[in-house]
C-alpha cells in the first residue's frame, strides 16, 4: 500500500461497509457517509407496525462471500443465521404443492424421471456455477493494453474452462447464453420443478425463462457455495439489517468511522482528480479519495456531473439498462395463514408462485408493454417462522419478490400501486384462502419507491441489468470496469461495477484492493 490516505466512501450499502473495512483494515483513514438514518442500503430491516420488523427490500441471505465473512470476522461482529439452507415449496392450485430440499423432490406432479435427473442437473449447474465464481471473484482483465496480470487472470480463467473436461466445457460454453425455457424443455416433464428454476433465473431481472441470458443469471444466482451447497439460502438472526450491522461494527473495528443522515450532494474537483465531496447542507469534507457505492449514473451523472466527463463515456453511461422490474411486498399478519396443501413446518420454507415456465413467461409478457403482471411470480418467506423477534408472539411477517413490475408504468405508480397491490394480494389468496383475515399491515415497494427509499436509479437492485453485455470487464462501461473511474482518485464499489448485485460483498473488497494497490 502507498501512504495512509484520508477515503471518504460514499453510501454505506453492504459493499461501501465491505470497501470500508478492507480500506480501515489496510491503514487508510476511511469515513462512510450514509444518506439513511441507517447503514445496509436495500438488506435493511424496518418497522412497520409495533412490534413487527420486516426485511424492507432484500429478504434472503445466499450470495455472501465466505472470504469476506473469514477476513472480516463477520460472525464475531453478530452476523448468525436463524435458518440455512431453506428447502423451496412450489405452490400449486391444481397438484400438490411440490417440496424441493437439495436435490430431492417430493409431491407436485414431478415424474420418476424428473425425481433423478434432478441430481445430476443440480451437479451439473453447481460445476458450472463454480467456474463462473472464478470469474466473479476476481478483478475484470482489460482486453486492450491489457497489464501482465489481466493477461494471467485471463490465462485462469480459461484454464478453469479447460479443467472441466471437454465434455463440460462444451456444454457451459453452449448453455452459458441460453434461454432458460430451452435448457428445462432438454431435461424435465414436471411443470411446478421447472417453474420453480425458470422463477430463480429471472428474479430482479428484465429478463422471461425465453430470454437470451437467463441461463446466466440462473448460475449467478447460485455462483457461491454456501450452507454446504450452492444458491443455499438462509435467514438472518434479526433480520437482514443484521448483516449491515456486522459489516459496520467490523469496519468500526478496524478503524473506520460511519456518519448517517449525511446526504452527498455532489463529488468536489480539481484538475488532479477528486478533492472530497459536499454533503446536502453545504458542509464540505476533503479527502484523497473517494470511493462511491451509489450506482453509476448517480455516480457519474449527478455526483461527477456529465460536463466533467467525455462525451463517450457519458453516453456508454446513460445507456445502461437499469429499469428495475420486481416490487417488494411486506405484511404484517395476525397469524399464520393457511396455504393450501402445506403443513404449518412447510411454512418455513422459501415458497414460490411460479407453477410453470409458461405462467413465468406470461407474466413477463405485461412488463414488455409498461403493465403489471395480472398473474405474478412470487418468491415468499415468512422469516418470522425461524426468528420470534420479528413479531409479536403468535403474529408472524410475510414478505415477497414479485415478477414483474415495470419501473416505468404506463399509467405511473402513482395510479397504478393500489391496484397492484390488490391484485398481489388476490394472487396470494389464490393459495392462502384466508391471506386478507389475516393482514394487519401492508408495505408494497414498486420500482419507482425502491428509487427513492434506497436511491438507486431505476430502483434496480443490481444498479443495472445482468446481461453479457454489461458483465465482467464491461460493467458498469469500458472506462470503468475495474473500479477506478476516468476522475483521479475515483473509484466505483458497488453493484453496478463487476461482479453485480446480491449480497455479495465482492465488489466492495475487489474495489479496495484496487485502492490499496495504490492504482490512482
Amino acid at each position: 500500500m502507498t501512504s495512509p490516505k484520508h477515503v471518504l466512501i460514499v453510501g454505506g450499502g453492504h459493499n461501501g461497509l465491505v470497501c470500508a473495512a478492507y480500506l480501515a483494515k489496510g491503514g487508510h483513514k476511511v469515513t462512510v457517509l450514509e444518506a439513511a438514518d441507517q447503514v445496509g442500503g436495500a438488506a435493511v430491516t424496518s418497522e412497520l407496525g409495533e412490534g413487527f420488523a420486516v426485511p424492507a427490500c432484500a429478504h434472503l441471505l445466499y450470495q455472501l462471500d465466505p472470504k469476506l465473512m473469514r477476513d472480516l470476522q463477520l460472525e464475531k461482529h453478530g452476523l448468525a443465521l436463524a435458518a440455512a439452507d431453506l428447502d423451496t415449496v412450489v405452490l400449486s392450485q391444481s397438484a400438490r404443492p411440490l417440496k424441493i430440499a437439495g436435490s430431492v423432490v417430493v409431491g407436485g406432479d414431478v415424474t420418476d424421471a424428473d425425481k433423478a435427473a434432478l441430481p445430476e442437473f443440480d451437479r451439473q449447474m453447481s460445476e458450472f456455477a463454480q467456474v463462473l465464481w472464478g470469474f466473479l471473484a476476481k478483478k475484470p482483465p482489460r482486453l486492450a493494453n491489457s497489464s501482465w496480470s489481466d493477461k494471467l487472470t485471463l490465462l485462469e480463467w480459461g484454464l478453469s474452462v479447460r479443467r472441466m473436461g471437454r465434455d463440460s466445457m462444451r456444454e457451459f460454453l453452449r448453455v452459458v447464453g441460453m434461454n432458460m425455457y430451452d435448457m428445462l424443455e432438454e431435461r424435465f416433464e414436471s411443470n411446478l420443478l421447472k417453474g420453480a428454476k425458470a422463477l430463480d433465473a429471472v428474479l430482479g431481472t428484465h429478463l422471461g425463462p425465453r430470454s437470451p441470458n437467463s441461463v446466466l443469471t440462473y448460475l449467478y444466482r447460485h455462483a457461491v457455495r454456501s450452507g454446504g451447497r450452492h444458491g443455499a439460502v438462509g435467514v438472518p438472526k434479526g433480520g437482514m439489517g443484521s448483516v449491515g450491522t456486522a459489516l459496520a461494527k467490523s469496519a468500526e473495528s478496524f478503524g473506520a468511522s460511519i456518519r448517517t443522515g449525511a446526504l452527498v450532494r455532489r463529488i468536489l474537483l480539481t484538475d488532479a482528480g477528486v478533492s472530497g465531496v459536499e454533503l446536502d447542507g453545504g458542509e464540505v469534507i476533503p479527502a484523497e479519495i473517494v470511493v462511491s457505492n451509489a450506482d453509476p449514473k448517480t455516480t457519474f451523472l449527478e455526483l461527477v456531473g456529465a460536463a466533467n466527463l467525455e462525451v463517450e463515456f457519458v453516453r456508454r453511461i446513460d445507456n445502461i439498462r437499469m429499469r428495475g422490474n420486481a416490487a417488494k411486498l411486506n405484511l404484517t399478519l395476525d397469524g399464520l395463514p393457511s396455504f393450501q396443501g402445506l403443513e404449518r413446518h412447510d411454512l418455513a420454507g422459501r415458497l414460490l408462485i411460479a407453477p410453470s415456465v409458461p405462467y413465468v413467461e406470461r407474466a413477463f409478457d405485461h412488463a414488455k408493454y409498461g403493465e403489471y403482471s395480472e398473474a405474478p411470480a412470487m418468491e415468499i418467506v415468512l422469516p418470522s417462522m425461524h426468528d420470534a423477534t420479528l413479531a409479536p408472539s403468535g403474529k408472524h411477517v410475510l414478505s415477497a419478490i414479485v415478477q414483474y413490475a415495470p419501473y416505468r408504468l404506463k399509467e405511473g405508480w402513482d395510479e397504478g400501486r393500489a391496484p397492484f397491490t390488490t391484485r398481489v394480494i388476490d394472487t396470494l389468496a389464490n393459495f392462502a384462502p384466508d391471506i386478507e383475515d389475516r393482514i394487519v399491515a401492508t408495505q408494497m415497494l414498486t420500482p419507482a419507491d425502491i428509487e427513492r427509499e434506497f436511491r438507486i436509479t431505476g430502483g434496480h437492485w443490481h444498479h443495472g441489468e445482468l446481461a453479457l453485455d454489461q458483465f465482467l470487464m464491461l460493467r458498469p462501461v469500458p472506462g470503468a470496469a475495474q473500479y477506478a473511474a476516468p476522475v483521479n482518485r475515483l473509484y466505483l464499489c458497488g453493484a453496478g461495477s463487476h461482479p453485480g448485485g446480491g449480497i455479495m460483498g465482492v465488489a466492495g473488497r475487489l474495489a479496495a484492493a484496487e485502492v490499496l494497490a495504490g492504482r490512482t
